[in-house]
């Protein structure tokens, strides 16, 4: 059982009569707040901060139920600090602090206060989505969404919507990224705005009082990632629910108009995302707690020390993976103040009386969850659970356990959340009391009469376990005759954080006909449909009853797979990705469905190609601006299967717009696969714009698109591709005669192909093109020379004073 202690394992209990003013729990919320006191809740002592540390001391008066989820108290400042509401300076030395997420607020302020807690936010999401975290980087003035400290050292953000977090902060992050297509999962056609609190540009204001919202000092204000509206938390119940999109609402994808059955993809899979190649955040590490000194031979303990440090784990999963969170305590701290450390240190907020420390051996460390180490012996049962591990006399600090974990106790009945898979009005969910006779199958018999839907019978709904990693929302189906209430304890012997991240939702058992498009490049070109199916049942091995061809091109090498099965779908993907055919790597995609006929009559979505290798090497932060400000679905690396995917998935669209951002040669590239997928495409001569990245530019500054870009707003840029003329451009079909490399009477004539191909023609002599391949051959033998126009513009400007100078060109310099 989850809560059994393991044997000869001393507990800490966390006993003690339950605190005065501790409220019942709310029907939004969950757990409700709850006032701390005593030396456990100093200010300051958020997640892995023990009583009394901090640079604040704690007050002398509790605070009683506030904000959702949050534990008030108030504090003595000793330092400068803002309000994280109103982001105005506290003057004097009394504010008010939560213990768990960190939150800072003027008293005048506490009865404003909107943000929910970080310990109770995953149970306000409405439909849990996965974020994409990028690799680590530096980010100034970036704030933290889950304990809201600055991101001093180094970061990671979200590649699709603007959470910024500390490494150590991932697992306790919210699924609550932008919902960007429909996965058959709580579908819907109105969108109401994505609100992201904090992190706004300088000079933000607020869309309803037009003051200003921003703050360099806190994380304060909050900001649509859909329209971009930007107002104050209080403000912004004032606003429309609904999100319009704002001023780029023409050229935005719309989710309700993206159809993609992800169930077995990752979200970097589904957005295209390259995948870094260092550990993922919290992965590989001693400690998900860098923050703290604490850790394997990072600390000596002496005698004379007046606090310790000890390492705390949540459930079996942390102890195999050793990812702890270190909390520093007092050595005469009282078992109940240390246990309520450790559960902030998880930012669990539920009565620690159902909770209980056990020591952990030192051979359960070593990976042996099943190991036991010797009782803690001496001193009553009654001492033990009055006094921490440093209320004892000095030669027996030595024998303190450094490790321990976290376990519930035995519960013989639970109160549980049951979530409507469908979308209904007025209802989050319900409440249900789970009892050990409890299944899944009379949860469901129980709940349908309270949604209403009890006439349509028990054998049309299933119960559906919904885990809401921030990396990935996975959904396991329940059998109906598995005990729920042994199904909790499960959850909680393996992780307490995956407990509170975890909801049961009644869905209906509808069969839902599996269908992912996989794009396959890379293949030889000109084969037939029959020869490409055969070169992919050799190398990957493609089940026929399951895979099919749905289209083929063939002058690009490429084909666009059905696959019926999810698992077969994650199968290829994954093999197709390393595997070869004839000595060419092959390239694998999974691509949406663009739902052309819900589309709105207004809406001309911007289809995006950016190529990340173009001139300065700008192309990265731009893919990750563009993913924020249109639908990832419409963002596509020109480096990961070229334009030929982002024109396949518009190819139904009647009318849209193409945005190149690169070089000439990237302008090119793009316009020559527009002309062979034109006659394929439902909008056969979209309006091209670029955002020159190259060197020369020089298309670019001919079409007034400017001699490169130089870091302007890419909100900006958007703005001015909508408002841009479209001109007509010279375009050039040329064909290659056949060339006969034969010669001689009774020699047989060996005849090339002929070839066609596209030429752009706006004025020129001849000398740009020539200058142009140099430049492109002397860039293929050494790359490091041209990483970037100030690189390469010299030694444009070399070559082209010798061209003019040696082929008699110099009348025509300037």
């Amino acid at each position: 059982m989850a809560a059994a202690a393991e044997p000869g394992a001393r507990a800490w209990l966390g006993g003690g009569s339950p605190r005065q003013g501790s409220p019942t729990s709310s029907p939004e919320l969950g757990a409700g707040s709850r006032s701390r006191s005593g030396p456990g809740s100093g200010p300051g002592s958020g997640p892995g901060s023990g009583p009394g540390s901090g640079p604040e001391r704690a007050g002398a008066r509790p605070l009683g139920p506030a904000a959702p989820g949050h534990s008030f108290r108030k504090v003595t400042l000793t330092k400068p600090t803002f309000c994280h509401l109103c982001s105005d300076f506290i003057w004097g030395l009394a504010g008010i602090l939560c213990d768990v997420c960190n939150f800072m607020s003027h008293e005048k302020c506490l009865k404003h206060v909107k943000t929910p807690c970080a310990s109770v936010a995953p149970s306000l999401v409405r439909v849990p989505v996965a974020h994409c975290f990028g690799p680590r980087g530096l980010y100034k003035r970036r704030f933290c969404a889950v304990c809201r400290k600055s991101l001093e050292a180094p970061g990671v953000r979200c590649e699709v919507c603007e959470l910024h977090v500390h490494p150590d902060c991932v697992p306790f992050a919210c699924s609550d990224c932008r919902q960007c297509h429909q996965d058959g999962h709580r579908d819907h056609d109105t969108h109401l705005h994505h609100w992201r609190e904090g992190n706004l540009p300088s000079g933000a204001r607020c869309e309803v009082c037009r003051k200003t919202c921003c703050s360099s000092d806190v994380l304060a204000g909050v900001r649509c990632e859909w329209c971009g509206v930007q107002a104050h938390s209080v403000c912004s119940a004032a606003l429309a629910p609904e999100c319009t999109f704002g001023r780029l609402r023409t050229m935005v994808l719309p989710p309700a108009c993206v159809r993609l059955l992800s169930r077995n993809f990752s979200k970097m899979h589904c957005f295209r995302i390259s995948e870094s190649t260092a550990p993922e955040p919290g992965e590989g590490e001693d400690s998900v707690d860098g923050s703290s000194p604490a850790g394997p031979g990072r600390e000596v303990m002496t005698l004379e020390s007046s606090k310790q440090t000890l390492k705390i784990f949540d459930g079996n999963d942390a102890v195999q993976r050793n990812h702890f969170r270190a909390i520093t305590v007092p050595r005469l701290a009282k078992s109940q103040e240390v246990l309520e450390v450790a559960l902030r240190a998880y930012y669990i907020t539920e009565d620690p009386q159902g909770f209980q420390l056990q020591a952990l051996p030192a051979p359960a460390l070593a990976g042996n969850t099943g190991a036991s180490g010797k009782a803690w012996s001496g001193g009553t049962t009654e001492e033990e659970g009055s006094r921490g591990p440093g209320a004892r006399d000095a030669p027996s600090i030595t024998r303190v356990p450094e490790a321990w974990i976290i376990r519930a106790l035995p519960r013989t009945q639970e109160v549980l959340k049951i979530y409507p898979a469908w979308l209904k009005v007025g209802v989050a969910y319900v409440s249900l009391r789970v009892t050990p006779q409890s299944t899944a199958r009379t949860v469901v018999l129980e709940v349908l009469p309270l949604l209403g839907r009890q006439a349509e019978g028990l054998k049309s709904f299933q119960l559906v376990e919904v885990l809401m990693g921030s990396r990935q929302v996975q959904r396991t189906v329940l059998a109906d005759e598995e005990p729920l209430l042994d199904r909790l304890r499960e959850i909680r012997q393996t992780s307490l954080r995956q407990m509170s991240q975890t909801r049961f939702y009644v869905a209906e058992s509808r069969v839902v006909a599996p269908r992912v498009s996989l794009f396959v490049g890379g293949l030889p070109p000109g084969r037939s449909p029959q020869e490409y199916s055969s070169l992919l049942d050799e190398a990957v091995a493609s089940k026929a009853g399951l895979v099919s061809v749905s289209h083929v091109y063939s002058a690009q090498g490429a084909v666009v797979l059905d696959v019926a099965c999810f698992a077969e779908a994650e199968r290829l993907y994954m093999l197709v990705r390393d595997t070869a055919v004839h000595g060419r790597p092959l390239t694998a995609l999974v691509l949406p469905d663009v739902l052309h006929l819900k589309l709105p009559p207004h809406c001309r979505p911007l289809l995006v190609f950016v190529n990340p290798r173009s001139g300065g090497l700008k192309g990265r932060d731009l893919l990750c601006s563009f993913r924020k400000l249109l639908n990832p679905h419409q963002v596509f690396e020109l480096t990961n299967g070229g334009p030929l995917p982002g024109f396949h998935v518009f190819s139904q669209v009647p009318c849209f717009r193409v945005l190149v951002c690169g070089g000439d040669g990237t302008v090119g590239w793009v316009l020559d696969a527009l002309e062979e997928m034109r006659h394929r495409l439902a909008c056969p001569e979209p309006a091209v714009a670029i955002l020159p990245l190259g060197t020369g530019n020089d298309l670019g500054r001919v079409l007034r698109w400017g001699a490169g870009y130089s870091g302007e707003d890419p909100f900006s840029v958007l703005v001015s591709v909508d408002e841009a003329d479209a001109v007509l451009v010279d375009r050039w079909t040329i064909l290659l005669d056949a060339h006969e490399a034969g010669s001689g009477e009774n020699s047989v004539a060996d005849t090339e192909p002929p070839k066609i191909v596209h030429m752009s023609n706006y004025c020129g002599i001849g000398i740009d093109a020539e200058l142009s391949l140099d430049f492109h051959q002397a860039r293929e033998e050494e790359p490091a020379g041209a990483r970037g126009p100030t690189c390469g513009a010299p030694r444009v400007t070399r070559d082209s004073r010798s061209h003019a100078w040696t082929t008699g060109c110099w009348r025509w310099w300037g």
